[in-house]
């Protein structure tokens, strides 16, 4: 593996409404802070995504990220490349995660770059940290095509869980990977019976 790339690792689960009490107070009592989230979330895809598609190469997206609740919050930008393979870390989705953080507004930024918008939505619902992971437990909301402004959930609307490393991890003797995995994997165990948290091709 390439050490010039900084990871995310990271596993994904859903539950349904009812046992959001359940899973709410086993992730919280196994973390050192629980805070509400709102974000805002949008992905952008080059200008030429199509003409790449047809060429046979998948475009890399670029997204966007707003906490809503904070509101010194700034924009970040972020973007992945495809996972690694299975039979290399068949336990957890490992895939390479680059970060910036950038004042003013995300969109005039995107298409600076070259990136046009192709979707939105929002998610809401909780923040979790342990140690140096985040979990997100969160219900999707689209937003009001007139407005752009969410639409809150529909109680029975499904709840997402993401399990993943806070910050970009570098594999290297100090932060080797496997630590990251281990602290997934341990986050998975404790919500064994409770809640799936497996690896997702995303």
């Amino acid at each position: 593996m390439s050490t010039s790339h900084a990871y995310e690792v990271a596993l994904f689960g859903e539950f349904f409404s009812q046992d959001l009490a359940a899973v709410l107070n086993r992730l919280t009592l196994h973390s050192e802070s629980a805070h509400q989230m709102h974000a805002r979330e949008i992905v952008f895809e080059p200008f030429d995504a199509q003409s790449q598609r047809d060429a046979g190469s998948e475009p890399i997206l670029l997204r966007a990220r707003k906490e809503l609740l904070d509101p010194e919050s700034k924009w970040m930008m972020y973007s992945y490349l495809k996972p690694e393979s299975v039979r290399v870390h068949p336990e957890a989705t490992v895939r390479p995660w680059a970060t910036c953080q950038i004042v003013g507004d995300a969109l005039t930024f995107a298409s600076a770059l070259g990136y046009v918008r192709r979707s939105q939505i929002y998610k809401r619902g909780y923040v979790f940290r342990r140690g140096n992971l985040v979990v997100q437990m969160f219900q999707q909301e689209n937003s009001d095509l007139k407005t752009g402004k969410p639409i809150p959930a529909h109680v029975d609307t499904l709840w997402e869980v993401e399990v993943k490393t806070a910050a970009p991890v570098r594999n290297s003797q100090e932060t080797p990977l496997s630590q990251s995995l281990d602290a997934v994997l341990e986050v998975q165990l404790l919500m064994k019976g409770l809640l799936d948290l497996r690896r997702q091709d995303v």
